[in-house]
């Protein structure tokens, strides 16, 4: 089968290679992978910003069809449409694992990233991961659970966000989009902040119900243009989706005294900002980690009922042989969420 490879570390080093198709050990099931996202992370991977055990396959959003069971796997059977939890390994003796917080073991091993991932034709994960796809689920929504569930641990679990919250969300790429989508399920009112270039996607913002977008390249005063929305004070809660360093700044300055903010987007890399107005603010500062067990079957709820519109998002589709293509359009933020089918030739 071929296979989307971080060969070495350092920036680059990601290609297609043939590669042995994987069988399943006696707890572990393959996956024939329908549809897989191309997430910002697998970015970071490329330019070396993430850490990673090469060689090793890249991906870890995707939904596909079980091909094979392990001999000791009784509850799934070839056929079953699936999605998947990307945690290969944690210990389950930590203290994080013992306190159902596994998604910080410092001995997880994910997909993806220390073991093979979802870009290519198939792929191997627990049968402890599984989840199975509601009937009225397709493929391709189904390889945004994995995205969503992490989202909906930063937005609800992390930030706590509540109805009547005011809320900013910087970057309205796949993540900031998703949250968008969650705040507004959860009562609150958005503001959606994004540069010249997210024009398209600051316009999508808008079509999911943000009730405010804004292009800060052009705006001078950013306090004065969200006041309307967000009241004199400013934001409850600002959720930082981007990982620009600007972006993390003027979310800062437009959260109230006493508000919330949460890093979802990653920078790969240290950046400059004032944190002395956490302080100055008596902010509550959180960040989120991947996603918690509690947070799929919620993911998987939300886009079965259509409650998160997924369609809007999937701009583009690629085969694993165009992967050079799908890269350029993610790097350039041309599109939103980018998808690998590896059946297509």
């Amino acid at each position: 089968m071929i296979a989307i490879r971080k060969t070495a570390r350092g920036k680059g080093h990601v290609e297609i290679q043939e590669i042995p198709e994987p069988g399943a050990g006696a707890d572990e099931v393959v996956i024939e992978v329908d549809s897989a996202g191309i997430c910002g992370t697998d970015l970071h991977i490329y330019f070396d910003e993430f850490p990673t055990e090469p060689p090793v396959t890249l991906g870890h959003e995707f939904a596909g069809t079980i091909s094979e069971v392990g001999s000791d796997v009784r509850e799934w059977q070839p056929g079953d449409r699936v999605t998947s939890s990307t945690y290969f390994f944690t210990s389950g003796q930590c203290e994080y694992c013992r306190c159902s917080r596994p998604n910080l073991c410092l001995d997880r091993r994910s997909i993806g990233s220390k073991r093979d991932g979802a870009f290519a034709n198939y792929v191997v994960v627990p049968a402890a991961n599984l989840y199975r796809l509601p009937d009225s689920l397709d493929f391709e929504s189904a390889a945004m659970t994995e995205p969503l569930a992490c989202t909906i641990h930063g937005v609800l679990d992390r930030s706590k966000v509540e109805p009547g919250d005011n809320v900013v969300i910087s970057g309205p790429g796949p993540i900031g989009l998703l949250a968008l989508q969650l705040v507004k399920a959860a009562g609150g009112t958005t503001v959606v902040l994004g540069t010249s270039a997210d024009m398209p996607r600051l316009k999508v913002a808008s079509k999911l119900g943000a009730d405010l977008t804004v292009d800060v390249d052009t705006t001078d005063d950013l306090s004065g243009a969200v006041r309307n929305i967000l009241g004199s004070y400013g934001a409850d809660v600002g959720i930082e989706c981007s990982g620009a360093a600007a972006a993390a700044g003027s979310i800062l300055s437009l959260l109230k005294r006493g508000g919330r903010f949460c890093q979802l987007g990653l920078y790969g890399k240290p950046i400059p900002f004032d944190q002395d107005q956490v302080c100055y603010k008596e902010l509550t500062v959180t960040g989120t980690n991947a996603s918690s067990a509690a947070s799929w079957p919620r993911a998987l709820k939300l886009l079965a009922e259509r409650r998160i519109n997924t369609g809007t998002l999937i701009s583009h589709r690629f085969s694993l042989r165009a992967w050079s293509s799908a890269l350029s359009i993610a790097e350039s933020k041309q599109g939103i969420k980018i998808l690998l089918k590896p059946g297509e030739k």
